[in-house]
């Protein structure tokens, strides 16, 4: 274990080493790594669908579509932004500060520790690095060692792409992470269990050190009879099915009208007929689940309801099939723990008024669905409804907007990242006020300096309550009416014959002036 530790504390003193030296604050050197992730995906796609395949059975397309994909186009929408996200800030004048400059600097923190999820092995360990990047961060990259294939093949590739000394990775277990989150680092992002994210953030308060964690929980899903059902149920199924449902944002369970459970389960029989067969098994289009012990606790899940769709496990092939639960128990463990499988449970209520006031009841959810025509009832949940992300009439995509910070709220996850959310997580935004020797300026302050009075104390209190400059925001438009009226009054004139005989007079005259001899 000494050892370990000794290993551990090299690899941060290197990365703290590479930080101290200001190589990451050029901002040339933030792109040229950036360039160069993004050339590792492009170069290794293969591999890492390898990798996928080995750890989860994903299908190629979830592979290159949810993971690579989306790594790719957040560097393409970071590389095109960086240049305008790492000027400093100025914040809007006041009567306060008429004198004075005020600036907010972007600092990176130092040595963040960034350590990944196995559900998406790739994306949810490499997207959190090109923020870290961007903000000019040094990392140390903890692949999850669940998916043990995905994680060497991060641990093979990145020294060959990004610097060595700036850019680390450490792979093991639950032994090796608890001697690495001994170590004192600058920021913690952490995707996984609320259960790991509590011994996370207990790890990090050694140091005061700030976190995010990107955590999960149950994300319920709202449907009535105003959708069209037969697209409705597409989306909510294959955001379901995605990944074997092991998706932290995957729909977690339903809540409708019985009526519309009926219909829901009548059309999700026909799709699923449709995209798997009668064997969905044997269907190259569905992953695996990623242990037997994940399994097991899914197929606990289903003695908590009626199964009116799916139902089959497979223990030695890592197999549920995608399943669909009726007649369940809100009190049930498949309605109070997180699923992270194909296992969809049905709850029925009444009215919206009912699903606001069941999602309200239970830990506040890291994604929100709502399917419905009625607009004003969205406004409802939108308005009432806690939550991390939300997709109304589909699920899944609001992750994959960029310029949507994506985080949870609560047991769902504190801090958010994608985009410019992922920059200004890993960077500290330090203010700075610049003062002058104005005169003006100072014999204003000069009241602040003994010996006090009353006088002083009072205008002084006058002075620094918020009072906002008049707004010039109405001047361009001010000024356009202005020489509307001149160009109406000139026009008039012309028309008269007036300007006309003024331009002539002034012409004349400048003329005489030129001619008349200088003395």
């Amino acid at each position: 274990m000494a050892e370990k530790m000794t290993h551990y504390e090299q690899v941060v003193h290197k990365a703290r080493e590479a930080f101290m030296s200001g190589k990451t604050k050029d901002v040339s050197f933030r792109k040229q790594q950036l360039k160069a992730l993004k050339l590792m995906y492009e170069e290794n796609e293969a591999a890492f669908c390898k990798a996928l395949a080995k750890d989860l059975n994903k299908p190629k397309q979830e592979s290159i579509l949810l993971e690579l994909n989306l790594l790719i186009d957040d560097l393409r929408h970071s590389l095109a932004r960086i240049d305008e996200w790492v000027k400093p800030e100025t914040t809007p004048t006041n009567i306060v500060t008429i004198f004075d400059k005020t600036l907010i600097f972007h600092d990176p923190y130092g040595v963040v520790l960034i350590m990944g999820a196995w559900n998406y092995p790739v994306q949810l360990c490499l997207l959190p690095l090109s923020g870290a990047i961007a903000a000019g961060n040094c990392a140390i990259i903890k692949p999850s060692e669940v998916s043990s294939a995905t994680a060497e093949t991060i641990a093979e590739l990145i020294p060959k792409y990004l610097d060595n000394e700036c850019f680390q990775v450490v792979c093991g277990g639950v032994s090796e992470t608890t001697e690495l989150l001994k170590q004192r680092f600058d920021y913690i992002f952490y995707t996984g269990s609320p259960q790991v994210g509590k011994i996370v953030r207990d790890a990090a308060n050694k140091y005061l050190t700030p976190t995010t964690l990107e955590l999960g929980g149950k994300s319920p899903l709202y449907i009535d009879e105003s959708v069209d059902m037969d697209i409705a149920v597409r989306r909510i199924l294959w955001g379901k099915c995605i990944n074997a449902g092991q998706t932290c944002i995957a729909p977690d369970y339903v809540l409708c009208s019985k009526q519309v459970q009926n219909k829901f389960v009548d059309k999700a029989r026909e799709v699923l007929q449709e995209w798997y067969g009668d064997d969905p098994k044997s269907s190259p289009d569905l992953c695996r689940i990623v242990s037997e012990k994940h399994v097991e606790r899914l197929a606990e899940y289903l003695k908590d309801g009626k199964v009116v769709i799916g139902g089959d496990v497979n223990k030695e092939e890592k197999w549920v099939s995608p399943t669909i639960l009726v007649d369940v128990s809100p009190k049930s463990k498949v309605m109070t723990e997180e699923i992270f499988g194909p296992i969809l449970p049905i709850m029925n209520v009444d009215s919206p008024y009912d699903a606001i006031k069941f999602i309200n009841d239970r830990e506040r959810p890291l994604a929100l669905y709502i399917f419905t025509n009625h607009y004003d009832l969205v406004d409802i949940f939108m308005e009432q409804v806690p939550y991390g992300g939300c997709t109304v009439n589909d699920v899944i995509f609001h992750a994959a907007v960029h310029d949507l910070p994506f985080g949870g709220v609560g047991n769902s996850g504190m801090g958010c990242y994608h985009g410019k959310a992922s920059y200004d997580t890993f960077t500290h935004r330090k203010s700075c006020l610049v003062r002058n020797y104005n005169k003006i300026a100072d014999a204003i302050g000069k009241k602040r300096y003994p010996p006090y009075s009353e006088k002083n104390m009072n205008f002084l209190a006058s002075m620094l309550k918020e009072h906002s400059l008049p707004s010039f925001r109405m001047l361009p438009y001010v000024i356009a009416f202005g020489l509307g009226v001149v160009s109406v009054f000139a026009v008039s004139k012309i028309a008269k014959g007036d300007l006309r005989e003024w331009m002539n007079r002034r012409v004349g005259a400048a003329i005489e002036l030129i001619r008349k001899p200088q003395t």
